[in-house]
């Protein structure tokens, strides 16, 4: 596909080569270092206030995956490809904000003086609002979910983001908190052939604007 980029490196040619993965190798696995790998590079993604509001479950063994396939529409990945991730947004709580910073404080990226400053916005912004919080669950989860699909192609992994599946039956199959959001489901593996390349898009004259 030519996207008219003239400028590439490996960064650009893994985002530009990336496709949603119908098909996987079955018998293909993971290891419990990849699947760490993936994550760890997930939780690199940006969060708002540094909160860090996300789960990631490794959906990987037989059982686990026969738990999840009805409630998800039966959708082949999820039997097929090594793991599914359940991508889990929490709910935006400015309370965990002095935890979540104090690895700045202690290693002295940041004073101690200026954690208030920014747990007493955050606490502002979320507190009351219910759909703010939920709003940036969804947001956090999705970066981070983004952040492992384009750490899988770069991987030679195919991937497959799924937001068909029955919520309320995830939350409980799967001993979600209260405060837990599944945002979506994402599927990671060894791609078998008959994948497509990644479709079309949209031109950027239709979706740019300059102010």
């Amino acid at each position: 596909m030519n996207h008219g980029i003239t400028m590439t490196n490996p960064v650009i040619e893994t985002l530009l080569s990336r496709s949603a993965a119908k098909y996987y190798d079955p018998e293909a696995t993971l290891s419990d270092d990849q699947i760490r790998q993936l994550v760890e590079i997930g939780t690199s993604a940006p969060t708002s206030f540094h909160l860090q509001n996300w789960r990631f479950i490794a959906v990987r063994s037989r059982e686990a995956k026969a738990r999840l396939s009805p409630i998800a529409w039966s959708q082949p990945p999820i039997m097929e490809a090594s793991v599914t991730f359940i991508i889990c947004g929490q709910l935006a709580d400015a309370s965990v904000i002095p935890a979540r910073l104090a690895p700045l404080v202690e290693m002295g990226v940041m004073p101690a003086s200026m954690v208030q400053e920014w747990e007493t916005p955050a606490r502002d912004l979320y507190q009351n609002f219910p759909q703010r919080q939920r709003d940036e669950a969804v947001r956090t989860g999705t970066f981070g979910a983004a952040a492992i699909i384009y750490a899988a192609r770069s991987m030679n992994l195919g991937s497959t983001p799924m937001i068909g599946f029955d919520a309320d039956a995830v939350h409980r199959e799967f001993n979600l908190a209260p405060n837990e959001v599944p945002v979506m489901l994402l599927s990671i593996g060894a791609e078998r052939s008959g994948n497509w390349a990644q479709k079309p898009r949209r031109p950027v004259k239709e979706v740019l604007d300059f102010m």
